[in-house]
């Protein structure tokens, strides 16, 4: 018994076989998804305004300029941001999509579309550059003379990276979503705030046709 034991670890090892390593676990923990939308309210209520359509509840809040996220609020120059919300009965599904949404500015006929969250211009208010050394040029005798206001500083490749990656999370959902969901929509808009003197939500998509007055900051 023995001596068949050893030929055949011989047999195996002439062959360049090694015994099979355990199988490792194919079930993996589950991963948040990045663009599913920022955390619904506990009500629909807890949004500044809400309107019916069909049997559910649409409720928004105007940001602004401002994007909100839970690490702090970043913002936008040439868009402003609505944080919108659907809510149901338990288990109502709805398909959701941010081309479903427009915006009427102050009761102007031109609408403005949702745009993606990928063509938001996104900076950081808590961003500062590194500290640079003022240019200068020489001048005359060997004075020196400041060479003009400093170039706009670039926000470097990983840091808007990471801006971008917080906005993408928290963009509307999209397709079809156990509700309530609620996520930001962005419409170009690069006036001030204090010239936005009325605002209309307007949605028409799967739930129906709806227009929700949101009140200004």
């Amino acid at each position: 018994m023995r001596f068949s034991l050893y030929l055949g670890s011989f047999a195996l090892l002439a062959h360049g076989q090694t015994a099979a390593p355990p199988a490792a676990p194919t079930s993996k923990p589950a991963e948040v998804r990045e663009g599913e939308g920022s955390a619904p309210r506990a009500a629909a209520t807890d949004y500044q305004a809400q309107v019916k359509v069909g049997d559910l509840t649409l409720a928004a809040e105007f940001a602004g300029h401002s994007i909100p996220t839970p690490e702090g609020p970043l913002s936008s120059e040439d868009y402003v941001v609505v944080e919108a919300a659907f809510y149901g009965a338990p288990g109502a599904t709805l398909a959701l999509s941010y081309h479903d949404f427009s915006l009427r500015v102050n009761g102007g006929k031109k609408i403005l579309n949702s745009d993606s969250f990928a063509l938001v211009d996104i900076k950081d208010p808590e961003w500062a550059p590194p500290q640079q050394e003022k240019s200068k040029t020489s001048f005359g005798g060997g004075g020196q003379q400041d060479s003009g206001p400093p170039t706009p500083p670039k926000v470097p490749f990983d840091v808007q990276r990471k801006l971008v990656l917080r906005v993408e999370k928290l963009s509307f959902p999209e397709g079809q979503r156990l509700l309530p969901r609620a996520g930001l929509l962005f419409f170009r808009y690069h006036g001030k705030e204090k010239g936005i003197h009325s605002l209309e939500l307007i949605y028409s998509g799967p739930a129906g046709n709806a227009t929700l007055a949101l009140p200004n900051l």
